[in-house]
């Protein structure tokens, strides 16, 4: 695992945006079609606007792109606001030249959620594996929606939210009531088929999850710990995030050599 500990969010964001850029160069000058794998909330979105910028005042393309996102809120309506492939297309892929119908997330209006998410998961492997897989951390170290307690070997599927996750994703909805309680998500087995995973997280609130995930054991208990076993991961830090490791001084040292 590689961790990357930054100034800020702003640098943090720049970090991500040259993992991403660099696999969307390197598939377009192969011929190769990049396959990436989009968070929503507010971790990834400084990487989003860098992202932006640089399709705008560098040319970055992103026409041969297929996207697929995280997870997806079961009961929205498709034009909700907050219905992840909306909040998606606002904060990044309307301001690129992606194509619309290359960007796929789980359908949570489907009458049988459960279908919708096996359906989902065969997309995933029928697409191929992800190149980069962009990560958020919950408060309680969920990564995608997989909660503590979620099996480290867990398909996509139907699953519910802690109370401490829909109070915390309540500020982007008109009340706590309206936050949906159950969503579709990509398992915590499936995120890690990505041949590179990247999680983001900025501020003093993630500080102990990211430590857990980071330091602590490998268990169900923080679902982000899973990027233990993974062999390609990194991690992008600003300072409070960074706040609780054990380990800060080694990631610096280590990252300044170039050798995480």
């Amino acid at each position: 695992m590689r961790v990357l500990i930054l100034p800020d969010a702003r640098a943090g964001g720049r970090a991500v945006a040259d993992i991403v850029a660099r696999v969307v160069q390197e598939a377009g000058s192969a011929g190769e079609r990049p396959v990436l794998g989009l968070a929503t909330g507010s971790s990834p979105l400084p990487a989003y606007r860098e992202l932006i910028r640089r399709h705008r005042t560098e040319g970055l393309s992103f026409a041969g792109v297929e996207a697929y996102l995280l997870d997806e809120y079961v009961g929205l309506p498709a034009a909700h606001p907050q219905a992840y492939r909306q909040v998606i297309r606002r904060e990044l892929t309307d301001a690129l030249d992606i194509d619309p119908s290359a960007v796929h997330g789980p359908d949570g209006t489907h009458p049988d959620p459960a279908t919708a998410a096996a359906e989902y998961e065969r997309a995933l492997t029928k697409a191929g594996p992800v190149a980069v897989q962009l990560l958020g951390i919950g408060t309680n170290g969920h990564i995608g929606f997989n909660e503590p307690g979620s099996s480290l070997r867990s398909p996509t599927r139907v699953t519910t939210l802690t109370e401490r996750t829909r109070s915390d994703n309540a500020r982007f909805f008109r009340s706590l009531a309206a936050v949906p309680r159950r969503v579709i998500t990509q398992g915590l087995e499936t995120i890690c088929r990505a041949e590179h995973l990247v999680l983001i997280a900025a501020g003093a609130a993630k500080a102990d999850a990211v430590a857990a995930a980071v330091e602590g054991p490998l268990t169900a208990s923080c679902p982000a710990s899973v990027l233990q076993w993974h062999p390609r991961a990194t991690v992008v830090l600003d300072e409070p995030a960074a706040a609780g490791l054990r380990h800060g001084e080694h990631y610096r040292y280590a990252a300044a050599l170039d050798l995480g």
